[in-house]
């Protein structure tokens, strides 16, 4: 599969092309300035905060604990996470174990999570 190219990528090919004309290479400019500031300033959604608490907790029981357990134990042992799904929470220590903060091991094709 071909990777599209991007808006920077495809303004700097045009560019090129028009390198002697200098109003729009002026404006090619301003544009590439306009899609920088626009990535730079992208704040964390309401949801990633949220989600970055839960996963603060995830840590700090996991710490606490110091043994390997299953998402229902969690959920039962602390009560915020007690009113997330499985699906979420799933999600979260997927997110945790591709950070490197905690390790997933099998055990009769039950997932066991503990600090890495």
């Amino acid at each position: 599969m071909e990777k599209k190219m991007t808006k920077v990528e495809m303004f700097t090919a045009i560019r090129e092309v028009v390198s002697e004309n200098a109003d729009m290479v002026a404006f090619i400019d301003h544009e590439i300035e306009l899609i920088s500031k626009k990535a730079a300033s992208k704040k964390p959604t309401k949801v990633q905060v949220e989600n970055e608490g839960f996963k603060a907790e995830i840590l700090a029981y996991l710490t606490e604990v110091g043994k390997a357990v299953t998402i229902k134990e969690m959920q039962s042992a602390v009560e915020c996470l007690a009113e997330l799904s499985n699906q979420k929470m799933t999600h979260l220590l997927s997110a945790l174990v591709a950070e490197g903060k905690i390790s997933k091991e099998y055990e009769k094709k039950t997932p066991f999570y503990s600090i890495a």
